[in-house]
Order: C-alpha cells, then sequence, then structure tokens
C-alpha cells in the first residue's frame, strides 16, 4: 500500500487537493519523520510545530467551495536565511543569534515565504545554511552541520544544504533554495537530488545577501523533475503586496512558460519544447577557475560525466565535445563581488568577533575594498557574460560535472584548522571553488542550470553508496527544456 512517504511531490498535491488526504495528517506525518529523523542529518534548525498545524487545521477548515492554492497542505521548510513571521531567524551566525543562541524572531513574511504561503502550503521551519549562505557546505556555529543522507561523515552541501538533506531523507516532499554561485545545484548534486537555478530575473528574489553582481535567484530542490517544476511554476508566482524592499526584479529575456509541469508532461508524451529535432549538447570540463587553481575531475565525477553523455545519446540527442574557455580574470572579479556581502553586513565590532573564520577574513577584505574596486569587478564580470553567452550560443545546452569530486567529509575545507580560525579562510575557500569549480559562473551569466544524479558510486574503500551528477546548461530563459532534459536523465536510486 502506498503511504505518504511514498509520493512524489506532485501526487501528494494531487491527493491534498482532491481531499484524499488532510493538511493535519500530512504535516503530523512529515513532523514525525523530522522528530525520528533530524537528529541524525541536522538538516532541521528551527521546527514550527504548533505553527504548522494550526495552518494545516485550517486550511483542512476550508469549505469545499474555498479555490486551493497550487501547493494547498503541502509541507515546506526554507532555510534559515529567509524571514518567517514567528521563527527566528539566524543567518547561520552566532553573530546574530549570540552566544545564548537567542536570535531575533521575525515579524513578517519575506517575499519568498509570502509566496509559499499564498500558494496554500504548510511551514514546518527553518533548515541549516553556512554562515550568511556563503559557503558551499551546511556548517557553522549556530547549530548541528547538515549531513548526506546517504553517508552522514560527509556534508550535504551548500548553502541550501538544510533543505537537500531534508528532501533526500523523506522530512520534506520538495523544497525551495537559493543559488548565488551553485547553492541549489551543489547540496542537489551532493544529495541525489534535481536541483534547479532558474534564469536571472525569472523569480522574484529576496535573499539575505547583499547583491550587487545580481547572482541570487530562488529555485527548486526535488526528487523528480516534475517535482521541481511544480514548485518552480509557484515560485514564478508574483508576491502578494508590497515589495520588502530587498527584492531584485529583472525582466526574463522571453516570455514566461505557461506551466513548467505541463511542458514536462509533454515531453514525457513525446512533444518535446524543443520539437522534434535532437538537441545539440556540448560537452566540457574547462573551468573559470583553472587560471588559478588545480582543477581535478575525479574518477567518480569523470564516470557520472560519461553516464550522463551515454543517457542523453540514448534519448537521440548529439552531444559533443565543446571547446570552451574563460577570462582569467573571472577568479579575482568573483571574488570580489562574493566576498561584498560580508561588508555590508549590520554588525557591530563584538558580532563581527563571533564569525566564522572565512566570514571573518571575507568582512575584513570587503571593507577595505572601495566602491570603485567593486565596480570594476562587476564591469569584468559583465563582459565575461557576454562572451560565455557567446561561446555557449554555439549549444543548445552545455554539458558539465556537477562537481569535480565526491561528497566532502564534514571539516574538509577548513582541515587542520578550527571552523573559527581565519588563518585557514584562503584554505577554505580554494578548496570550495576546486570542489565545485563549474557552478559560480552560471550565476555570473545568468543562465539556468539544472544538476541531476546520473551515477550511484561507493564512496572510499567499501564506503556508502552515494550520488555523483551533471550539470546541465541552457539557453536563457529554457528552463522548460532543461526540466525536461532532467526527466530523461532520471534514474532510479536508493529511497532513505
Amino acid at each position: 500500500m502506498t503511504g505518504i512517504g511514498d509520493l512524489t511531490a506532485v501526487q501528494l498535491r494531487d491527493a491534498l487537493a482532491g481531499g484524499t488526504l488532510g493538511a493535519v495528517e500530512t504535516a503530523e506525518f512529515f513532523l514525525a519523520r523530522i522528530e525520528e529523523r533530524n537528529p541524525g542529518l541536522g538538516a532541521f534548525v528551527h521546527v514550527a510545530a504548533d505553527q504548522a498545524l494550526a495552518r494545516a487545521r485550517s486550511l483542512d477548515a476550508l469549505p469545499a467551495s474555498a479555490p486551493r492554492g497550487p501547493l494547498h497542505g503541502v509541507p515546506l521548510a526554507v532555510k534559515d536565511l529567509h524571514d518567517a513571521a514567528g521563527m527566528p531567524t539566524t543567518y547561520g551566525s552566532a553573530a546574530v543569534a549570540g552566544p545564548g543562541g537567542d536570535a531575533p524572531v521575525a515579524e513578517a513574511h519575506d517575499d519568498l515565504v509570502a509566496v509559499l504561503e499564498a500558494a496554500g502550503s504548510v511551514l514546518l521551519g527553518k533548515t541549516q545554511v553556512p554562515e550568511f549562505g556563503l559557503n558551499c557546505y551546511s556548517e557553522n556555529l549556530v547549530a548541528a552541520p547538515a549531513r548526506n543522507p546517504h553517508d552522514p561523515t560527509t556534508g550535504a552541501g551548500g548553502s541550501s544544504g538544510g533543505q537537500a538533506a531534508a528532501v533526500a531523507s523523506g522530512m520534506l516532499p520538495l523544497a525551495p533554495g537559493s543559488d548565488g554561485g551553485g547553492s541549489i545545484r551543489i547540496p542537489a548534486a551532493v544529495c541525489g537530488l534535481v536541483g534547479l537555478k532558474p534564469n536571472r530575473g525569472r523569480v522574484a528574489t529576496g535573499d539575505a545577501q547583499s547583491d550587487a553582481a545580481q547572482l541570487v535567484v530562488n529555485g527548486p530542490l526535488a526528487r523528480t523533475a516534475e517535482d521541481a517544476a511544480l514548485l518552480l511554476d509557484v515560485l514564478c508566482s508574483p508576491a502578494p503586496g508590497p515589495a520588502h524592499g530587498n527584492v531584485v526584479r529583472r525582466a526574463v529575456t522571453a516570455a514566461p512558460q505557461a506551466s513548467f509541469l505541463e511542458a514536462v508532461r509533454a515531453a514525457r508524451r513525446g512533444d518535446p519544447p524543443w520539437g522534434d529535432r535532437p538537441l545539440r549538447i556540448g560537452v566540457s570540463t574547462a573551468s573559470p577557475f583553472d587560471s588559478v587553481y588545480e582543477i581535478t575531475v575525479s574518477p567518480e565525477a569523470r564516470a557520472a560525466l560519461d553516464a550522463g553523455i551515454a543517457r542523453l545519446r540514448a534519448a537521440g540527442h548529439e552531444v559533443d565535445a565543446a571547446a570552451l574557455s574563460y577570462d582569467p580574470a573571472y577568479p579575482q572579479a568573483f571574488f570580489d563581488a562574493w566576498t561584498t556581502s560580508m561588508g555590508t553586513a549590520r554588525l557591530d565590532d563584538d558580532q563581527a568577533r563571533l564569525l566564522t573564520g572565512l566570514a571573518g577574513a571575507f568582512r575584513e577584505r570587503a571593507l577595505r575594498r572601495s566602491a570603485v574596486e567593486l565596480a570594476r569587478a562587476v564591469a569584468v564580470l559583465r563582459r565575461i557574460e557576454q562572451d560565455v553567452v557567446r561561446q555557449y550560443g554555439a549549444w543548445d545546452m552545455v554539458l558539465t560535472p556537477a562537481l569535480a569530486l565526491p561528497p566532502r567529509p564534514l571539516g574538509w575545507y577548513w582541515e587542520g584548522h578550527d571552523l573559527g580560525d581565519p588563518a585557514g579562510a584562503d584554505q577554505d575557500y580554494r578548496r570550495q571553488c576546486q570542489y565545485t569549480p563549474w557552478t559560480s559562473l552560471i550565476n555570473v551569466v545568468g543562465l539556468p542550470a539544472v544538476t541531476v544524479p546520473t551515477l550511484w558510486t561507493r564512496a572510499g574503500n567499501g564506503g556508502p553508496v552515494v550520488p555523483m551528477g551533471v550539470q546541465l546548461v541552457g539557453r536563457p530563459s529554457a528552463e522548460a527544456q532543461l526540466l525536461a532534459v532532467a526527466a530523461q536523465l532520471e534514474t532510479a536510486h536508493p529511497v532513505q
């Protein structure tokens, strides 16, 4: 017999909308899962059980004639970078939470939470993130690290690591994330999920970071392409009421897709968004960090790439090597733009002393950087954007490994140092770039991209079976194509 935990998010949504399931019984099921599984995984940092059940009861009490939102009764959570009324927001930072862990409680929803509530979802709580969302791992000084459900000795990635761990372990049916340098795609790849970074401007974005280079966009993490498409449809909805001040809105470069979910379903029926012709997909392992770091494609990453190529060719697509090159000015310009957010964080000296070593070092460098230097860095990135979009334009999609290495052990990035030691900052950042050398560029150029697991492999010498995958980068506003191809790449994989 199929239980609540066996349903995809789309099936769960349909059962709730049709009255087969109630919002309260669904919330109770996932809250029980969180109570059982979260202690070993560190996905949730705040569980709002009473608040969630009150919301679920109000949804169950709606008259039969009342309209239902597209996520009526679906349990969700948000990263601890977003404000949800009645819940604390720590931004993953002891500088905000304070020595006693008493983080400020939000008085109102931010735009993302407002959209999710308007869609009818039930918010179960907040999930783990790196400090201020800076890193590709979700370990901080506030709470237990977010662990990979497939190998809890390794991290869940970041900055949407808590979200990915919750979805991959069955504590959530799907989850919204935010992505400023790979923060959706990295944890999705680590945890064996579909993770989509939409085109710049596709989703109205409010985030904890000061985003001078317009890198950050919200998007879905899910177990299937259909589930990701369902959530993307919702995220593209306008936030109800006035914007909350830190929202980036830019027009997408093409007319909005009527329904991403319907596009994926049409592709399954033999009517893909690209029509009858095969897609031309260029493959590359070149990275914009090649000029400053040694980037090694591990055997596991290579095998996952080869598996993706084979599956794409089996689906009828033309897949060939792409000769891509990148401006050596990229690493410094990206670093300058990325670290600026720490300089704009409103922290006094006492708070700043509570930062992790990486965030503290980034803050000091950002505060020394002039507005002119930042403007020059952004100008370099805009020039690189034009060049990369031109190069990628020779292909319908570009395929890269999702990550260069298998999931990393907890503490690997600052190995040999304490998490709070600034002396480990440069090693930490270098290892992040070497682990995920293909994701940040896509935020800089604004294109949509998706990561999909293509291989399940045994880590180390007889270790647990963990996922490895690929990244597909689409043309401007081609999320429907990416999700349809992601559906073609999906295979059965271990269920927690």
